[in-house]
This record gives structure tokens, C-alpha cells and sequence, in this order.
């Protein structure tokens, strides 16, 4: 079972940019996008085979996200059931038979850390969400977390270690969240391996490589034998972001 996560930045912007294509070539079961940035009946973008699922943001060209899926879910809820966390149209979830796919765009705390006090809100009911869910079965979730957790996952932690993505307080929550019985797929697969998800549009970066591994699928504990293999393509343009991978048996 193979699933793909991207944050598109854009799925207008990214569908005159090969979209279709890049979709038919990851032959996946489930798609989930991150910052759609669309409201209901701006794009029609439907794949034969696959049935979507869209949470929109209030607020017009921001945030959002999607699933595709192959398969039929049980059930579906936008949102972690939070109305103040549940305006932004940043959580899709599927219950299959025997898993939840949760899709994330977790909120960025903003040059400053302008948004860090309503980011650590987030952290805590996000996780009492998916803590919640995994009592009944298990999880897999992705998107972009907006964090990268350890040194490894971004080419220059000493110049970032109080920014956005990188700050201790961050970085604590994603701790609290692995402890709370979620595994990361990519690090459990790969414990030493550099590999980025994120660049910045300035300065070259992707060309030169200094990015961030901020895009992730987590795994509940009890799902973390039936992880196959794990994949970042960052040889995928068309976002500031690259599509990661995860396929469980």
C-alpha cells in the first residue's frame, strides 16, 4: 500500500507545471496535498480511480488540503473537532478498515516566532487528536510539520536554532508526539541519512541543497513492522517542497 504526501504551495501553480503527470507516475493508493490554497470550485482536478477529499480554508489562497484515495473509506472528518484549530482547513482524515490516514499542514510559527503561542495550542490538541484515534486503531500520518526535529534534518541547525521549523520548542512537541507512541517512518528507515523536503526559494538553496526535512509520515507504534519502504523524491519540482513517500505491507 503506497502513499504519497506533497505540500504543493500552490495546486493552481503546480498544475500548469506537469501536476497530471507527476500524479499517473507515483501509482499511488493515496495522494494527500498540503497548502492547496484553493476554496471549493476553483480547480477541477480529478484522477479516473481516485475519489477526493478537500478541506478549505476560510481565509481565500491559503492553507488547505486533499486526499486522493483508490480505496473507499469508511468514513471521513475535516478538522480535529477544535473549532478554533478548525478554520484553517489544515486536517483531512480517512478511516480505513484497519488504519487512519490523517493528511496535516501543520501551522508555521512565522518569522519571530510570531505565531509560536498559537503553534504550541496546536501541538497539544493536535496530538490529544491522534492519540485519540490510536486508541481505536492504527495511524498514519503525514504532511508538512513544519518542524524539523533533530540536527540531521536541516543542512545549517547552528544559524537556525531559534527560527521558525527549528526552535527548541518545536522541535520538544515533535518529541512529545514520537513519545506518545508514533514512529518516524524516514528516520526509523534511514537513522544517518541526510535527505531534505523543504528549500528555500532564495538564495539558490535547492540548487545548492540547503534545505529542511520538514515533511513527514508518522506511524503509530503498532503499524511500524508493516513499514516497507520509505522515500523523499527530491527530484520531483514544481513546489518549494518535495512529494515523500511511504509503503506499508
Amino acid at each position: 500500500m503506497k502513499f504519497i504526501s506533497w505540500n504543493v504551495n500552490g495546486l493552481r501553480a503546480v498544475a500548469g507545471k506537469g501536476f497530471a503527470d507527476i500524479f499517473d507516475g507515483f501509482d499511488a493508493d493515496f495522494v494527500c496535498l498540503q497548502e492547496t490554497k484553493l476554496q471549493a470550485g476553483q480547480l477541477d482536478l480529478e484522477f479516473l480511480g481516485y475519489t477526493s477529499y478537500w478541506n478549505y480554508a476560510e481565509k481565500k489562497g491559503y492553507s488547505g488540503t486533499c486526499i486522493y484515495t483508490r480505496e473507499e473509506p469508511i468514513g471521513v472528518t475535516y478538522g480535529i473537532g477544535v473549532p478554533e484549530h478548525d478554520t484553517e482547513g489544515r486536517v483531512v482524515t480517512l478511516e480505513m478498515p484497519d488504519f487512519y490516514l490523517v493528511n496535516v499542514y501543520t501551522p508555521n510559527s512565522q518569522d519571530g516566532l510570531r505565531r509560536l503561542p498559537y503553534r504550541m495550542q496546536w501541538e497539544d490538541a493536535f496530538r490529544a487528536y491522534l492519540c485519540g484515534l490510536k486508541e481505536r486503531k492504527g495511524v498514519v500520518v503525514c504532511g508538512d510539520m513544519n518542524v524539523a526535529h533533530e540536527e540531521i534534518d536541516l543542512k545549517n541547525p547552528d544559524t537556525n536554532h531559534f527560527n521558525a521549523g527549528f526552535s527548541d520548542e518545536e522541535r520538544a512537541k515533535m518529541t512529545e508526539l514520537l513519545a506518545a507512541g508514533f514512529t518516524d517512518s524516514w528516520r526509523f528507515q534511514h537513522p544517518d541519512e541526510a535527505k531534505y523536503s523543504w528549500w528555500s526559494y532564495r538564495m539558490a538553496a535547492r540548487e545548492r541543497n540547503v534545505g529542511w526535512r520538514i515533511d513527514y509520515f508518522l506511524v503509530s507504534d503498532g503499524l511500524r513492522d508493516r513499514i516497507e519502504s520509505t522515500d523523499i523524491h527530491n527530484e520531483i519540482y514544481g513546489s518549494d517542497h518535495c512529494p515523500v513517500e511511504l509503503v506499508l505491507g
